[in-house]
């Protein structure tokens, strides 16, 4: 009798098992989609916000280079007082992006403004209109961000005040300054 419910038990954990990874394997393509999904929808929040109209090479010169998307601008904004400020390197690149960065650390960022190491991002960066976003939209935009290919791409600067600068630069100039002249 021993024998019998000693066999019955093993059938039935057997059955068990065999449910619970017939469950996981159905549920894996589902996950798979919701991740997709969320890829999807960081990508066209992306988009739509203009992320790579400030990160992305070549843009601001009016050739945004594509092969390149979000590797980092290569002209820098000039804000009077503070310098200049070139648009970083949002693809997972640990050298020269943001590879090293976890998911909580991009939304802080791109939400309240604060890098990693605590500096404050530069003033062009509008993260007080991104900290409107709602949770699932800014998850979404970090997980894209973290999906993308790594651009190995050092953006120059940033640049304090009175500092040669080593990239094209966008200079903003108060009322009443004269624009520079032609060459």
């Amino acid at each position: 009798m021993a024998t019998t419910r000693s066999g019955m038990a093993r059938a039935a954990v057997a059955l068990l098992a065999g449910t619970a990874a017939l469950a996981a394997a159905a549920a894996a393509p589902d996950a798979a989609r919701a991740a997709d999904a969320q890829v999807q929808r960081g990508e066209y929040l992306v988009t739509v916000i203009g992320c790579g109209d400030c990160h992305t090479p070549g843009t601001f010169l009016g050739k945004p280079d594509m092969t390149k998307l979000l590797g980092g601008s290569d002209v820098a904004f000039e804000v009077p007082g503070l310098g200049a400020f070139a648009g970083s390197n949002l693809t997972p690149d640990k050298a020269t992006g943001i590879g090293d960065w976890t998911i909580e650390q991009i939304i802080t960022a791109f939400q309240h403004g604060k890098a990693p190491d605590g500096h404050e991002l530069a003033p062009s960066m509008p993260w007080r209109d991104f900290a409107a976003l709602s949770p699932e939209d800014a998850t979404a935009i970090a997980v894209y961000l973290k999906s993308i290919p790594a651009v190995s791409h050092r953006v120059a600067g940033p640049f304090k005040p009175g500092q040669r600068v080593t990239s094209f630069l966008y200079r903003i100039v108060p009322p009443g300054a004269t624009a520079a002249p032609a060459k």
